[in-house]
């Protein structure tokens, strides 16, 4: 065994600690105490340090991570069926990128399953501890976005997250600093209900009309953003007002909005689509209120 190796002790050296006198037992526990005090002082120094560091280039540039160059805001409520499916289709896209996940007070299970998410996948979960809207949710993940660009992405399937990369590179080549996904520029889209195309075409309208925009889709949710563009912005809306309210928000600030083409597939008001009459008037006030208020 190893402790047969060392050489043995001779009497007089086992003795030898028997053999301290009080006042040497006190001066060498002084020693100690002196040798900690100083060991705690050098760390507290180092501390500092690395506080100051941090405080000065940030916290991802502490740790040598490069702002990521997008920033996905996925709000959700009550999206288990759906939410895994795009949580991990987003994180597939091949760009550096945040994944903001913001749960509006969801009670189907949803929470958890963020929760669970978060334990295997890189992305950022954000609670609301009661349902708020979709505006608000977007509006807390918009305060918490550091990409360069930012997207929203919904927590159902309508919108594929693969199409994140076309409707970002305008942006990506400087060509615009506000782009919309239009779902009515591609030909094969099975488009939703009449209903809700007429509802979405009159809005579409009436908020060029206001805001001297040649939009054909103000209602879509894929609209991507510069990042310092977005935060200078101040969203009121908590629910689905928040369309409106950007575009005729950019408008006032003279910003040009370009539009691509993007697949969709609707869903209906059984399959968990949120979106009502009650929103359709609000939406209407949002335009007027927004672009001349």
């Amino acid at each position: 065994m190893a402790f047969q190796s060392r050489p043995a002790l001779d009497s007089e050296q086992i003795a030898a600690p028997a053999q301290a006198n009080p006042s040497q037992l006190a001066s060498l526990a002084c020693a100690g105490r002196e040798a900690e005090e100083r060991l705690m002082e050098k760390i507290d120094n180092a501390e500092r340090l690395l506080d100051s560091v941090v405080l000065s280039v940030g916290p991802e540039a502490s740790l040598g991570i490069a702002s990521p160059q997008l920033t996905v805001v996925i709000p959700a409520y009550n999206e288990l069926a759906t939410l895994s499916e795009i949580v991990e289709r987003v994180c597939r896209l091949p760009i550096s990128k945040q994944v903001i996940v913001v749960d509006d007070g969801s009670l189907d299970g949803t929470q958890q399953l963020i929760r669970d998410l978060a334990d295997r996948l890189p992305i950022e979960p954000i609670f609301h501890s009661i349902n708020q809207g979709k505006g608000a949710a977007i509006q807390t993940g918009f305060a918490a976005a550091r990409g360069e660009i930012v997207i929203v992405q919904d927590a159902d399937l309508e919108y594929e997250p693969e199409q994140i990369m076309q409707v970002i590179a305008p942006i990506q080549a400087g060509q615009a600093e506000v782009v919309y996904g239009s779902r009515y520029l591609a030909s094969d889209n099975h488009h939703d209900s009449w209903i809700h195309r007429l509802g979405n075409r009159f809005l579409t309208g009436l908020s060029n009309l206001a805001s001297g925009q040649k939009l054909t889709d103000m209602e879509t949710c894929y609209k991507a953003f510069r990042r310092e563009l977005l935060q200078s912005i101040h969203i009121e809306q908590r629910r689905f007002g928040f369309e409106p309210e950007i575009t005729a928000k950019l408008a006032r600030r003279g910003v040009s909005i370009q539009e691509v083409p993007i697949r969709y597939q609707p869903r209906s008001w059984d399959e968990g689509k949120k979106i009502g009459v009650r929103d359709l008037f609000n939406a209407l006030w949002c335009i007027v209120r927004y672009r001349f208020g």
